[in-house]
């Protein structure tokens, strides 16, 4: 799928097939998180890459927002440093590894935005990293309008120059 498409059709999937996620789909989505550009290059996440259906349902007990992470095949916890850019890093990461995903037909979501403090002790995170989100992944369980979003038209959040001056 062409960059632009993925980004245009991308849409939060909570709801997954009991299909696993093959290993090298697997292996390109946290590749995308990787290979994603950091300040000053620090890098300053870690990926764990959880498919056991046991840590699967105990994720998904813990994530107030997202049950769901405990029928999905995979998920993805995105830990990090404490350093200066580490959450829009991280960020940045999380999204690069949702659009290779959903590149493959996987769709993901974003769970929680700290909170999880309670993952930590589950999957023996060090006290030096913050856990900043879950992200499950898998088959959407049932057809998804791709690109069927709302947003405000461009006309409305898009400036030209100076806020206030149409960009069209």
């Amino acid at each position: 799928m062409e960059a632009f498409e993925a980004i245009r059709t991308l849409l939060a999937v909570r709801s997954y097939k009991d299909t696993p996620v093959p290993d090298d789909v697997v292996r390109r989505i946290v590749e995308a998180g990787r290979l994603t550009g950091s300040g000053m290059n620090r890098q300053p996440w870690h990926f764990i890459v959880i498919r056991e259906r046991e840590t699967l349902r105990r994720l998904g007990a813990l994530a107030s927002s997202g049950s769901y992470v405990a029928q999905a095949p995979l998920a993805i916890v995105v830990a990090t440093d404490r350093s200066r850019f580490a959450v829009s890093d991280a960020s940045r990461a999380i999204q690069s590894m949702l659009l290779a995903g959903w590149a493959d037909g996987v769709g993901s979501n974003w769970v929680g935005f700290g909170g999880l403090e309670s993952a930590r002790a589950l999957l023996d995170i060090p006290a030096s990293l913050d856990v900043l989100a879950i992200l499950p992944f898998g088959y959407p369980a049932r057809a998804v309008g791709r690109g069927n979003k709302q947003r405000k038209p461009l006309r409305d959040v898009a400036h030209l120059e100076k806020y206030g001056r149409r960009f069209e």
